[in-house]
């Protein structure tokens, strides 16, 4: 376990959530499928979701990619995900993503997970700047960068493009250690 805060914890992911992702995916595909189509389409079944957490367990173990769960303590109830990608050990980066159920959206739950997560990457991963990336409609998001310390840097052009749509300006925001 990294953390508990308030009646909730976070875990690294392992291989008992294959279920409990699956079903968080498929109960807010909507909120999902545009800034997280790649994690939606994986855990579409229960099938797909235990090979979706075996790739994301052998990513961890590699230090390529981490992700964690955010889970009620008492119920086990699966709240939210939070990736830390796109690593570059030379520079010592890394960039956040993270999703909620709608359920628990308003909360402060992502922004106390970021919060707990940063720290975690800075002192136990060693990495030295941290980034989120959002849409400026994506209010929610921006919101948890800026309670973080999250810093606007600029945008970028063209950065994203959700399924089926043009490419999106993007917002980066960075924190240092």
């Amino acid at each position: 376990m990294v953390a508990q805060f308030k009646g909730y914890e976070i875990n690294p992911v392992h291989e008992g959530d294959a279920w409990k992702i699956c079903d968080l995916m498929i109960a807010n595909a909507d909120r999902f499928k545009r800034y997280f189509p790649k994690t939606l389409e994986q855990n579409l079944n229960p099938t797909l979701s235990q090979l979706f957490v075996e790739k994301k367990l052998n990513a961890y173990h590699n230090k390529e990619e981490f992700l964690f769960t955010i889970k009620q303590s008492e119920s086990r109830e699966l709240v939210g995900l939070v990736y830390i990608k796109e690593l570059d050990w030379d520079k010592q980066q890394g960039e956040f993503a993270y999703c909620i159920g709608y359920t628990f959206e308003g909360k402060r739950l992502m922004s106390t997970s970021i919060d707990i997560l940063t720290n975690y990457a800075f002192e136990t991963l060693g990495l030295k700047t941290l980034q989120i990336i959002s849409h400026k409609d994506n209010v929610s998001s921006i919101k948890v960068a800026e309670r973080n310390d999250f810093t606007w840097i600029k945008t970028l052009k063209k950065g994203y493009t959700p399924p089926g749509e043009q490419p999106l300006d993007m917002e980066l925001y960075e924190r240092y250690k």
